[in-house]
């Protein structure tokens, strides 16, 4: 196994010391990428990893880095419902706009999951609502498909 698969594994595990550890070794291998083109940003808010996102943060991980979707770690937390990593990622630069190659933003995807909680952080930051997908679609019409009231609420305030 190579340093990139190792550290990989380890943030996945949660092991914040050897994280660290590995990062005052191996510097580069925080904005690296693995064979999914996940960075390890990206990757340990798949994993809910809030103590490991927050180290990767300090070491300068690139908060906007896009895995082979184009999908942000932003986008990613939007659709689970991580409220918490949704902020230290806005916090810390993450662009709330960012669209991956469908057009899809963590608004629209937060929109599609139910996530009232995001949709209500990303609305308050200023998050664009009007911004349209590839099916010319925006947040608001998904909520409006899946009749989701309290989001179509908060869209349309």
């Amino acid at each position: 196994m190579n340093a990139q698969e190792l550290f990989f594994q380890t943030i996945q595990a949660g092991n914040v010391e050897n994280v660290k550890a590995q990062l005052l070794n191996n510097p580069h291998l925080v904005n690296s990428e693995d064979t999914r083109g996940f960075t390890p940003l990206i990757f340990a808010t798949y994993f809910d990893k809030e103590d490991i996102a927050k180290l990767l943060i300090e070491h300068k991980a690139n908060i906007n880095g896009r895995d082979a979707s184009g999908n942000t770690a932003l986008i990613g937390v939007s659709f689970k419902g991580n409220l918490k990593l949704a902020e230290l990622l806005l916090n810390n630069g993450a662009n709330i706009n960012a669209q991956n190659h469908k057009g899809t933003t963590a608004l629209s995807f937060a929109t599609q999951y139910n996530q009232v909680e995001v949709v209500k952080l990303l609305i308050a930051q200023g998050a664009d609502i009007n911004i349209l997908d590839q099916d010319n679609k925006v947040a608001l019409d998904y909520a409006k498909e899946k009749d989701l009231g309290e989001v179509i609420a908060l869209l349309e305030n």
